[in-house]
């Protein structure tokens, strides 16, 4: 966890503080491939350090059978195209790459390209237009699926399930009424938002926060070194120090040393400009 993810993290802890709800830790560690098994442990104590205590705790890569039985109920095809054959067909149809992500044309709608290879499986998307809301950015996103986005991998072809169809299956099954989450994943939300109603659940109320960038104006990223919070937990930093640097970063006028709990009021008052109303206790 980099000071980014720490940022956002705080945002989040705070959201639920203030409206009185319970608090999730969720680990996303699907990608087998990527896990690191001390990583667990190490995220739980950055976390208890800043003081960002949860309700309860969750481990997708123990929720599989959840996945698998979202999968029964919608309508998908296995799909054998790579990266590679995504991006010629869309330079074979309009002569240049289409936008910063391809869309995939349906290559394996009727049947699979090359059935040779392993599968991954699609969502036969709807044709549907649905809208986010945002209550943090104050923004309508709309998007016509599967115009922009394309049929959507559920599971790769690794069997690796894939993360909207996990995270809208558990925010379902755990519970989820808000999500607060860096502005990155903003307009992934209306095909989220698609998955639910194809499932039958219910859309969570969402609030995307700015992403905290270097000194080059750049996303902190763990890939371009941004520093972890462990190493200024392990190099004896004070947590308050460090939550008061992630509260300026907001511009909130804070002292140089700071507790979690003492930032409830900062996110109350961000919430009240945008006229929303949490509890006043």
């Amino acid at each position: 966890m980099h000071l980014g993810n720490a940022r956002t993290a705080l945002l989040a802890w705070l959201h639920s503080r203030v409206v009185g709800a319970r608090h999730l830790l969720r680990f996303e560690d699907l990608d087998r491939g990527r896990v690191r098994p001390w990583a667990y442990d190490v995220l739980r104590r950055d976390l208890e350090w800043l003081g960002l205590t949860w309700d309860e705790e969750y481990i997708q890569s123990k929720r599989l059978d959840l996945y698998a039985s979202a999968l029964e109920h919608l309508p998908t095809y296995p799909c054998t195209c790579t990266r590679r054959d995504i991006q010629a067909a869309i330079q074979d149809s309009a002569g240049a790459p289409h936008g910063t992500e391809p869309v995939y044309s349906g290559t394996c709608r009727t049947r699979p390209s090359h059935p040779d290879r392993p599968a991954a499986l699609r969502w036969r998307v709807p044709d549907l237009t649905v809208c986010a809301q945002d209550l943090y950015r104050q923004e309508t996103l709309c998007q016509h699926l599967p115009g922009e986005v394309g049929d959507l991998v559920l599971r790769r072809n690794d069997g690796v399930y894939a993360y909207h169809l996990a995270v809208v299956v558990d925010d379902a099954a755990m519970g989820v009424t808000d999500i607060v989450r860096g502005a990155d994943l903003w307009p992934a939300t209306p095909r989220q938002i698609a998955l639910q109603r194809a499932l039958g659940a219910p859309t969570p109320a969402y609030l995307h926060v700015p992403l905290m960038n270097d000194h080059a104006g750049l996303r902190l990223a763990k890939r371009d070194g941004a520093p972890p919070v462990r190493a200024y937990r392990e190099e004896g930093t004070p947590p308050g120090r460090l939550l008061a640097e992630l509260a300026r970063s907001l511009g909130w006028t804070v002292p140089d040393e700071v507790t979690a709990a003492d930032l409830q009021g900062h996110w109350r008052a961000e919430l009240a400009d945008r006229g929303l109303s949490p509890p006043s206790s």
